[in-house]
């Protein structure tokens, strides 16, 4: 009746395998990966997170300087390794310790606590380029290094040559990832006051940098939206929040209405609608 493929019935992983969606890489992944930011979350709700979402997730980020207080870190970290998900601090707690001379003893503790990345920023401390570029490197000795790159200023002005520019420079000192600045509230950095993209800088950051090696804030749906359906299903999105992990993923596999329009999302040539 106007379709040409054959649905797959069985499960794949414990997960139905009838439809034809689009291809998504297995985890430990390169590209396509989902980073969350947890600002407090009890454990008992990151193992649910992890049970329901688990296979869509990659790096969970303990937000500003929240690990240093959450006296669940260690029990969350341990749950997030037998899950496979990188456990991360945020940057603001290793700038902090940058200004107090505590480097050593941060990223000591980090280790000791079962955290396997960290994330160097600048967006709050007056730290120089050269600062920052040793101590990513300094810190890429241990752990994986997420590069976070932007003011959190909303005041701040967006050069994208400049972002380029050290991006590429982070990554040379060691950064595994760049990432692209857009807060919890999705409205500084990579984005407008109102919420809206900022192409110009992404289209910089795709050419120049290279999209394998951006993870893109986007905490809000229509940003995912946006950037799956310019940069496809493989994209890296963060600051995502625990609670739309699903969400996100299903927007990946072309199972929401957003994308359903998007070629070689969940529609096949010949299938019905076409």
């Amino acid at each position: 009746m106007g379709q040409s493929h054959v649905p797959h019935p069985g499960q794949v992983d414990g997960h139905p395998a009838f439809l034809d969606l689009p291809h998504r890489s297995a985890k430990p992944r390169a590209t396509g990966l989902t980073h969350v930011i947890d600002v407090g979350t009890p454990a008992l709700a990151v193992r649910g997170t992890l049970d329901t979402a688990a296979a869509g997730l990659d790096i969970w980020k303990f937000g500003f300087g929240s690990a240093y207080i959450d006296p669940a870190v260690p029990e969350k970290t341990a749950l997030l390794t037998q899950r496979d998900v990188t456990a991360c601090i945020g940057g603001t707690l290793l700038e902090i310790a940058w200004l107090q001379d505590r480097v050593e003893a941060c990223l000591d503790w980090a280790a000791g606590v079962g955290l396997r990345c960290v994330e160097v920023s600048n967006g709050v401390a007056q730290m120089s380029p050269d600062d920052k570029r040793r101590l990513i490197k300094r810190a890429a000795e241990d752990f994986m290094v997420v590069s976070e790159v932007g003011s959190k200023d909303a005041g701040a002005p967006v050069h994208p040559s400049a972002w380029r520019d050290e991006m590429l420079d982070d990554l040379a000192a060691g950064a595994t990832f760049a990432l692209a600045e857009g807060r919890a509230s999705g409205t500084v950095g990579l984005y407008r006051s109102n919420g809206s993209v900022r192409t110009e800088l992404v289209d910089t950051l795709v050419s120049s940098v290279g999209s394998e090696h951006v993870i893109f804030e986007a905490p809000r749906t229509a940003q995912q939206v946006w950037f799956i359906r310019q940069l496809g299903s493989e994209v890296s999105l963060g600051n995502v929040a625990p609670s739309d992990a699903v969400g996100l993923e299903a927007l990946r596999r072309g199972l929401r209405a957003d994308v359903l329009d998007v070629p070689g999302m969940a529609r096949p040539p010949g299938g019905r609608g076409r």
